[in-house]
């Protein structure tokens, strides 16, 4: 069940949600992100997602590999959020969950009803558009919100045009 969407309601802002990983493409998301955001008066939300690992049977390995695997997300979405606030002035709020990405992703707008829109970018490899667009485009139909697909070839002065 999708819920109630609460961006336009007084008090509320539209969110735009980018995914921060470790594919060049995430970049070109977050730059249409952040401009749509900043051009719409919106919030830009970065969420960073750690996948677990199985070391159950070593866990003093597990707490410190899970330790840093925080302070690497944490890092990733500073650098982000640093970029973001250099190119548009506006502070994006950074989120990290442990999950499967679209889980998480799934997750985390339906907790947080202002996130209104979901923007990812296409891998400009021959391997297809990337895992995150495709399984996004696999659950047509039953996904809560828009999903912006970006070409993962523009330009930050291409997108800057469009957004």
């Amino acid at each position: 069940m999708v819920s109630k969407r609460l961006a336009r309601e007084e008090g509320h802002r539209r969110k735009f949600l980018a995914v921060i990983d470790e594919s060049p493409e995430c970049d070109r998301a977050v730059v249409y992100a952040a401009s749509r955001a900043a051009r719409t008066n919106g919030v830009l939300v970065l969420l960073t997602v750690i996948e677990p690992g199985d070391f159950q049977h070593w866990r003093g390995v597990e707490t410190i590999m899970r330790a840093e695997a925080m302070d690497e997300a944490e890092a990733r979405l500073t650098r982000f959020a640093e970029r973001v606030r250099a190119m548009v002035a506006i502070d994006a709020e950074m989120v990290i969950r442990e999950g499967k990405p679209a889980d998480a992703i799934v997750s985390l707008i339906e907790e947080d009803r202002d996130i209104a829109i979901l923007v990812l970018a296409t891998s400009t490899g021959t391997e297809g558009p990337g895992p995150l667009v495709a399984h996004m485009a696999a659950k047509s139909g039953g996904f809560p919100i828009p999903v912006t697909i970006v070409p993962g070839d523009l330009t930050d002065e291409d997108i800057a045009a469009v957004a």
